[in-house]
């Protein structure tokens, strides 16, 4: 069986077991309210940079229109369209 220092590969392959080994210890001390706080902000970091990437494909979009687009990102365009009907008429329009 495995120890625990060697229980867990890196998954990006460039960093040295021992640091993974600390990077997971640290995760391991980290209160669930701490663990929520940098997963909201990732998430939050995430959308951004989907919306900035929305906004640079369709720079005259209104900002309803780049949200609906992240929607269908987000949800996919059947469910996007059931929850915001508004968007199948330029989805449907577009190539």
């Amino acid at each position: 069986m495995a120890s625990k220092s060697t229980a867990h590969a890196d998954p990006s392959g460039d960093t040295s077991a021992r640091a993974a080994q600390i990077q997971i210890d640290l995760w391991r001390r980290m209160s669930v309210e701490e663990k929520a706080r940098i997963v909201g902000s990732l998430t939050r970091s995430v959308q951004e940079l989907c919306l900035a990437g929305i906004r640079q494909r369709h720079p005259l979009a209104s900002e309803r229109e780049c949200l609906l687009r992240l929607a269908v990102i987000k949800l996919g365009p059947e469910l996007a369209c059931r929850v915001y009907p508004e968007i199948s008429g330029w989805l449907l329009s577009e190539p």
